[in-house]
């Protein structure tokens, strides 16, 4: 085997082994990196929220309130169908994403916890001082990762959810009296959740892992490229007129020119070495031959 491909053949072993390490390291940094990602859009979008109840609740829902009977029910004035509504036009951007304000005892039973939000906001019950929960769970389309922030029941809340009779007619009307009362100031009473499947992450981290890897090649491959090239020029080439010298010598030519020593290293050396020696060995047969 050729002094090239041997070389070649050792950066391709060494390679091989890096690659694999680093694949390995990097495939879990990207992963987590990639969920981080998720998260902090997840973040960002249930604070979007809760400033869209927050404006909803201190400034649209008064004015709401004045422009409309005490026997028309303004949806529009929930805080929380105004978060929703908001959330669902930022999904055309984000379609994977999913938000709900799910609640223990809402007015609304499509707002009904089921039992994993549940868990959720009796969490946040138990451990008040908390105030996100991060998670991932199975579903029947795979597993889906999720962030929660609580709701407390704060006093304006109070005027629709402390008792039926103290709820104005047109919520009475629109949903009756069985559901969403019985709210005490400060209390969790539901939780804002978003969704997400765990694909999500998985795909951004196999793109960013995919790019790395061609990244890595293509860089292996240059910079082969270049060390065969300077072995070829610095190395190989100067040996290889070396033994082209030493064959032709060796069948008897004895007329023959220095080869040039090049750079002051160790071909040079060995170059300027064979020199000698080949100068040494004309002048030695001249004198046998005189």
């Amino acid at each position: 085997m050729k002094l090239l491909a041997k070389f070649n053949l050792i950066l391709l072993v060494l390679f091989g082994a890096g690659l694999a390490l680093i694949s390995h390291y990097a495939h879990e940094f990207l992963t987590a990196n990639a969920r981080n990602q998720v998260l902090q859009q997840a973040e960002l979008m249930i604070e979007s929220a809760r400033s869209t109840r927050d404006y909803t609740n201190e400034e649209l829902k008064p004015l709401l309130q004045k422009a409309a009977d005490e026997h028309t029910f303004v949806r529009q004035t929930v805080p929380a169908y105004a978060a929703t509504v908001t959330f669902d036009r930022l999904r055309k951007n984000y379609p994977d994403y999913s938000y709900k304000e799910a609640a223990l005892n809402p007015t609304n039973p499509r707002d009904r916890a089921v039992e994993w939000e549940a868990d959720i906001i009796n969490f946040f019950r138990n451990h008040p001082d908390q105030k996100t929960v991060v998670g991932d769970r199975d579903t029947p389309t795979g597993r889906s990762l999720y962030l929660a922030h609580p709701i407390p029941a704060p006093p304006p809340c109070l005027q629709c959810h402390s008792t039926p009779e103290k709820a104005p007619p047109s919520v009475i009307e629109t949903y009756g009296t069985n559901n969403g009362f019985g709210w005490n100031p400060g209390e969790i009473v539901a939780a804002q959740i978003v969704s997400v499947p765990m694909t999500v992450p998985v795909q951004i981290a196999d793109k960013a892992f995919k790019v790395l890897l061609v990244y890595l090649v293509v860089i292996f491959l240059i910079t082969l490229i270049a060390i065969d090239a300077a072995l070829v020029t610095i190395v190989i080439r100067p040996v290889r007129q070396l033994a082209n010298r030493a064959e032709r010598i060796s069948q008897g030519e004895m007329d023959l020119p220095e080869l040039k020593a090049g750079a002051n290293d160790e071909i040079g050396d060995v170059t300027r070495s064979f020199n000698r020696m080949y100068l040494s060995l004309s002048k030695a047969l001249k004198m046998l031959q005189e």
